[in-house]
């Protein structure tokens, strides 16, 4: 059964995360600025193929670090379900999901491997080292991305 999408926004920042210790951080991260619990699925080019993971469950007000390090690609795919309210974030890069924790190889052949084929929505980094993720609630619906 697929959520009922509820208005919801998402709305991505360049965050450049502040030396601690004299260490630079560069992490690509998500921060859930809804009233509800969501969990959250990655995606992303790895070395030899293209590679899903999930789920991360994140609380109201809470930010999560998705990928630790400095960020090696431009592009990143996000999908993320409202557990509280049943609504979801997508978009149309598709790839493969399931409903319990997951790492999974390739995008091709979802449902006849035994995964769902899920929308994912795209988030551009601009080849920066560090980027953070907002997911936001709003009253007309859409995806935006800054």
């Amino acid at each position: 059964m697929t959520p009922v999408r509820l208005g919801l926004m998402v709305t991505t920042l360049a965050a450049f995360l502040a030396a601690t210790a004299g260490t630079a951080l560069a992490d690509l991260r998500l921060c859930n600025k809804t009233s509800s619990r969501v969990g959250v699925a990655i995606g992303y080019k790895g070395a030899d193929d293209w590679q899903t993971e999930g789920w991360w469950n994140i609380d109201p007000g809470v930010c999560e670090t998705l990928l630790a390090g400095a960020l090696s690609a431009r592009y990143y795919y996000i999908y993320a379900v409202d557990y509280d309210r049943g609504g979801e974030w997508g978009g149309k890069a598709f790839m493969c999901t399931r409903d319990k924790e997951f790492t999974i190889t390739s995008v091709g052949d979802c449902v006849a491997r035994g995964f769902q084929r899920t929308g994912f929505f795209e988030v551009d980094t601009g080849e920066q080292a560090s980027w953070t993720v907002q997911l936001t609630e709003q009253t007309s619906g859409g995806v935006d991305s800054q």
